[in-house]
């Protein structure tokens, strides 16, 4: 058996054949691997090097540290990152996540980590913002899930709801709920077979989220021996989560509007001793509280106070030196509960069962486990099996929760055990479809505000528009893949009837705003780009928003006074309690209930009209109807590379202007897919951008045309069809990511390094990786330069048999990152070269090649800090005993830095070594 030695920290070395990259003629990639963990492995390498900028975007977002390099206008968000304690609930979840799912997400992380460096190579966005790329940790994946959707939810909401209730009186307080033109936008629908040309059903619709360049969704192939999914996924998390198709089952989501995040408005103190306590229930108790710095580029560090009671993390306001009860009313002090941070569960191990769902059943049982957010889902299978369901967790608790914040003090705003039932339904057989549109409907039981029920209303006239009925662009059913983008694309504006028809009985109006009337009664409520008419109605709409804003009756909630637009609530929340979009985005409720007099609304209109009519502009929709897409460097100017575009915040093509603010839109189509249950190979799809995130590729911008005209690409399944590219060699070998499945022997997180694993050895599968490692010139102290696979296999069983002795591998973040033997002296032949003395353990470690493109700083010793942790875990381990060969000075070196004693050389048949000895009570260990 030969010795060991530490050896000096490398570049990674990558062997081929675990996976290949294909791309399609978009850029799209296609993945294809042995196993899944490979795939995932090859996933996370492939995000990095197509989105390596918008990857690091997201850790730091998780991180709360993105002002260290955005500056000032990122630091809002920092503190709520912080405050609301996202990584931190990220650990927590990873670590009840099921063995094989972390091990899955470690895999994904690993790629990540290998391919960081080149990706941020060629993103001038690092050496424009003077970052450089950091490390995953194998809980980033869930962090950036998590900082995702934190916001869906809305919970901010309940704030405006509050002030509402303050100043209008409670029964106001959901006056302007979103159920009359919302921001929402997402639209999904679903066609039996008995409504398609193929006899099998067809799935559709478009994520609407804010514009993010690059996007928040990428469309990619994940394909191994046990599933082949194409998708759209989010960029910084493995697997396909919300848009899918496996081939023999599809699925897709919208955001169910449920309420599942809760405000509680707390009473804090500081202690004597500098610590802070709240009053709960029971009375006053200690909470936990700590400061973290955020750094500032350009500025000076903020400190800021991390508060957590028993509902959850303080997200607004501060600790107050003065008694309970003297806080102003305009300074509240609110946690936030969310079920994430509660149960310790995002819904992660439904990820990877997504992807091996063969049926809908399949994708039915596995959702019964999904958390955030809470979605409707879609999927239907080759069988014509359809499912129509809610799935997430909503806590159990008073309905008051749901509107308003609540005392925290009072036990009855408590969340109980369990969660709400999640409601599912049968697609209608009359009609043969579903549609899911963020309408109150299935999901009702469970949310506050939804959104306006015209999307869904009128997709489902849309599909059920019978042949020949002058239907603009559609031809009835039975339907193709090919005809969803007319529905992707229609601009009926159904929220406009209310304004309309108060126009149609405003009083006494001039010459030019009769002739505007007129003009506007005679429209076809299409937002289409090249129409002058929509841009005149956005023109009297923003008007009207304008005047019911200094309308006296709504003064309580838009005066310039308004206490929520102090520093009562953190300026990241303020888009919430903004008084004019509030009121552009319930126009429709607020121009039909008796807030207002009728006579009042009608004399508002009016007045509109005239204002309008008198500026004697046009222009088309599309002119002044553009995207603003948002982007993480500040500066950052977009390319301008489409038409102006048509639709409007609830068209069905719903590109969300703000009513009163501006005609541009932030929010839209995130993507558009068809999904094709007949054949694969039909179903389509676009992203607003296009599949590489790096600016000047050729494939950064060249969706974007194809987007803006509704048309869709298609999903190519055909290997031969596809580009097989040079990224298939920078690959590594499944053996890496096997080793994460197994239980470790003792585990240990090194600030700044990352969480080391020992798992034991196992011969026959380690055996590829192994022989590559101790092969290596660098490894050449090992002893086995000249060996076989079989012969290291046939050691490595050798040494499993021997109860004194053990092989492990060490796993640095589920990534092989050293070789650790252990062995007792008295019975290794190294005790014949000196005086053993009782508790003396003897260690052999191999380092393998570090992770990156370059050595890792303190590689080895942070290897070492975990390798004695777990040696003198065992208080019968006295001493650490190793035996570099004594010409490897680096060994001796660091043997000597973290606290070795050097001993004699010694002669051994293999080479002279020279003995090293480390004590419990050289490391202060009792």
């Amino acid at each position: 058996m030969t010795t060991a030695d530490v050896d000096s920290e490398r570049p990674d070395t990558r062997a081929a054949g675990d996976f290949e990259v294909f791309r399609d003629g978009w850029g799209i990639p296609h993945l294809k691997a042995v196993s899944a963990l490979a795939l995932a492995r090859a996933q996370g390498h492939n995000a990095a090097l197509d989105r390596a900028w918008q990857l690091e975007t997201e850790r730091h977002r998780v991180l709360g540290t993105t002002a260290a390099y955005l500056g000032a206008e990122a630091v809002d968000w920092d503190r709520f990152a912080r405050r609301a304690r996202l990584a931190d609930t990220a650990r927590r979840c990873y670590d009840r996540l099921a063995p094989e799912t972390a091990a899955w997400v470690g895999a994904y992380v690993a790629g990540v980590n290998a391919g960081l460096v080149e990706g941020a190579s060629r993103a001038p966005e690092f050496a424009a913002a003077g970052l450089a790329p950091g490390r995953w940790e194998p809980w980033t994946p869930l962090g950036v899930w998590l900082s995702t959707h934190i916001l869906f939810a809305g919970f901010p909401t309940k704030l405006w709801r509050e002030e509402v209730a303050r100043r209008l009186g409670d029964g106001r307080a959901t006056l302007f709920a979103t159920d009359g033109p919302g921001t929402s936008g997402s639209n999904g629908w679903l066609l039996t077979g008995a409504r398609t040309t193929t006899g099998a059903p067809v799935i559709a619709g478009d994520p609407h989220r804010f514009i993010e360049d690059p996007g928040v969704y990428q469309q990619i192939r994940l394909a191994c021996p046990e599933f082949d999914v194409v998708g759209l996924a989010v960029p910084g998390v493995p697997g396909i989560a919300h848009f899918g198709h496996a081939g023999g089952v599809a699925w897709a989501i919208t955001n169910a509007m449920a309420d599942y995040q809760d405000l509680y408005r707390e009473q804090l103190r500081r202690t004597a001793d500098g610590g802070v306590e709240a009053l709960g229930p029971d009375g006053w108790y200690a909470v936990h509280a700590h400061t973290e710095t955020v750094e500032v580029a350009g500025g000076e560090p903020e400190a800021v106070e991390i508060v957590e009671t028993d509902r959850g993390p303080v997200i607004i306001g501060d600790v107050r030196d003065e008694a309970p009860g003297d806080e102003a009313p305009d300074a509240p002090v609110i946690s936030l509960r969310y079920p994430p941070r509660v149960t310790g569960d995002l819904g992660f191990d439904v990820l990877p069962a997504l992807l091996r769902a063969r049926t809908v059943a399949d994708l039915d049982t596995a959702l019964d486990g999904w958390v955030e957010p809470v979605n409707v889902v879609l999927a239907a299978d080759t069988t014509g099996a359809t499912l129509h369901r809610v799935a997430g967790h909503v806590p159990v608790r008073p309905h008051e929760n749901r509107l308003r914040v609540v005392p925290a003090h009072d036990p009855a705003y408590a969340w109980r055990e369990g969660a709400e039932p999640t409601p599912r339904t049968e697609v209608d057989p009359a009609t043969g479809t579903a549609v899911m549109a963020n309408e109150r409907g299935l999901a009702a039981p469970l949310g506050i505000e939804f959104a306006p029920p015209h999307r869904a209303r009128r997709i489902r006239e849309l599909l059920g528009t019978p042949p020949g009925s002058g239907a603009r662009g559609l031809t009835g059913p039975p339907w193709s893949s090919a005809d969803m983008a007319a529905v992707h694309t229609d601009t009926r504006l159904a929220s406009s009837r209310q304004l309309l028809s108060l126009l149609a009985w405003a009083p006494d109006l001039g010459p030019d705003a009769e002739r505007l009337r007129d003009r506007l009664l005679l429209w076809d409520r299409h937002m289409d780009a090249d129409s002058a008419d929509a841009t005149l109605y956005s023109r009297l709409r923003a008007d009207v928003v304008h005047r019911l804003a200094a309308h006296p009756a709504l003064r309580p909630v838009t005066g310039d006074a308004d206490p929520w637009r102090s520093a009562a609530y953190p300026p990241l929340f303020r888009p919430w309690l903004a008084a004019v979009p509030r009121i552009g985005y319930a126009l429709e409720t607020l121009l039909t209930v008796g807030l207002l007099p009728y006579e009042d609304r009608l004399a508002i209109v009016a007045a509109s009209a005239e204002a309008v009519a008198a500026t004697q502009a046009e222009s088309p929709w599309g002119q002044v109807h553009r995207v603003s897409p948002w982007q993480a460097l500040p500066g950052a100017t977009p390319e301008e590379v489409w038409p102006g575009l048509a639709g409007d915040h609830d068209c069905v093509l719903s590109t969300s202007s703000v009513p009163g603010i501006t005609d541009l839109f932030a929010r839209g189509p995130a993507a558009r897919y068809v999904w094709d249950l007949a054949r694969r190979e039909d179903s389509l799809w676009v992203v607003p951008f296009g599949a590489s995130g790096v600016p000047g590729s050729a494939h950064h911008r060249d969706q974007s045309e194809l987007w803006a005209s509704g048309r869709l690409a298609p999903v190519t399944t055909d290997w031969n069809l596809l580009h097989r590219t040079e990224e298939s060699t920078i690959t590594m070998t499944t053996s890496t990511v096997v080793p994460a499945l197994r239980p470790a022997v003792h585990e240990q997180k090194v600030e700044g390094f990352g969480v080391v694993r020992l798992v034991p050895v196992d011969p026959a599968a380690d055996a590829d990786l192994l022989h590559g490692w101790v092969t290596e010139e660098r490894a050449r102290f090992w002893g086995m330069a000249d060996h076989t696979r079989e012969q290291v296999r046939e050691i490595y069983e050798f040494v499993d048999s021997l109860p004194t002795h053990h092989a492990y591998l060490a796993l640095r973040d589920g990534v092989p990152a050293a070789l650790f033997q252990t062995y007792e002296p008295d019975a290794d032949p190294v005790g014949e070269c000196y005086d053993v003395q009782p508790g003396d353990f003897g260690i052999h470690l191999l380092i393998a090649p570090a992770e990156g493109e370059g050595a890792v700083k303190g590689y080895t010793d942070a290897l070492l800090t975990a390798f004695i942790g777990y040696v003198f875990s065992d208080p019968a381990h006295l001493r650490v005993v190793v035996e570099p060969d004594a010409r490897n000075e680096k060994a001796l070196a660091r043997m000597v830095r973290v606290g070795f004693e050097l001993g004699p050389e010694i002669r051994k048949p293999e080479k002279t070594a020279r003995l090293a000895f480390l004590t419990r009570a050289a490391l202060g260990l009792v």
